[in-house]
């Protein structure tokens, strides 16, 4: 049974919980003491600007980066620990590594195939994305937005009870952005969770309903945009003055 179905057990399956998350790299920390939560039901950004920290910590919630200290779980487990990950978490965090020749359907049958899921959820992922009119024709033919949208399939195949994605807008014409928007934001209204790291701050305004901000490895803040709107105005606002805060005091 997919416990994300399941209406009683959705919630703590979709919690994404961070703590303490450390990593070094040649005695540099490139995470220092990272902690954050991600609640069922939202869109939380993870921002920060290059060199923050970001995509390490990502590959420290999918087990893809051992942790020095710290921990990061997914519904209380961690991501090693989880039977049947597909199932539970769906990531993309970038949106190449697909085999030119292939097809964009037949690139999703085999990961459904890798991971025991039916053959028609490959169908029905290509076709959430948008891709059902492309399904036959080879990856290395897509544009870099079609690439990013067979990615976020690939991602779907499990019906995941949270998405991890990185940059996912990218490369998307202004049509496939705001049809992003609204694919995240009903997919998190489902009761699950969505984690999006961007640095695209004017399109996080109008997707997430949280964030957290990272600077030097560190989180500087982690706030509604509620808050944030209370405190320092816009979310581009509230970016710059609480970065440039870390750095006056570093």
């Amino acid at each position: 049974m997919r416990v994300h179905n399941d209406p009683m057990t959705r919630e703590p399956a979709a919690r994404i919980e961070a703590s303490g998350l450390t990593k070094h790299y040649s005695g540099v920390a490139a995470v220092d003491d990272v902690s954050f939560t991600v609640e069922p039901g939202s869109v939380t950004g993870f921002l920060g600007p290059n060199g923050a920290g970001k995509t390490t910590t990502l590959r420290m919630l999918l087990g893809l980066v051992r942790a020095d200290h710290g921990r990061a779980t997914i519904g209380g487990v961690e991501y090693r620990d989880l039977p049947a990950p597909l199932e539970v978490v769906g990531a993309a965090l970038e949106s190449t590594g697909f085999h030119p020749s292939r097809t964009g359907l037949d690139h999703l049958l085999t990961y459904t195939k890798a991971a025991a899921l039916p053959a028609s959820r490959a169908t029905a992922a290509i076709e959430e994305v948008g891709l059902g009119e492309a399904r036959n024709r080879r990856v290395g033919a897509y544009s870099l937005g079609m690439r990013q949208r067979l990615a976020l399939a690939t991602a779907l195949l499990g019906d995941p009870a949270v998405l991890i994605l990185d940059e996912p807008a990218n490369g998307l014409d202004p049509e496939g952005i705001v049809w992003l928007r609204s694919f995240l934001r009903k997919y998190a209204a489902t009761g699950r969770s969505v984690l999006v790291s961007s640095h695209v701050l004017t399109e996080m305004q109008q997707l997430v309903d949280s964030v957290v901000i990272l600077h030097r490895g560190r989180v500087v803040q982690q706030a509604t945009l509620a808050e944030l709107a209370s405190s320092h105005g816009d979310l581009e606002t509230a970016f710059f003055e609480l970065t440039a805060g870390q750095e006056a005091r570093s």
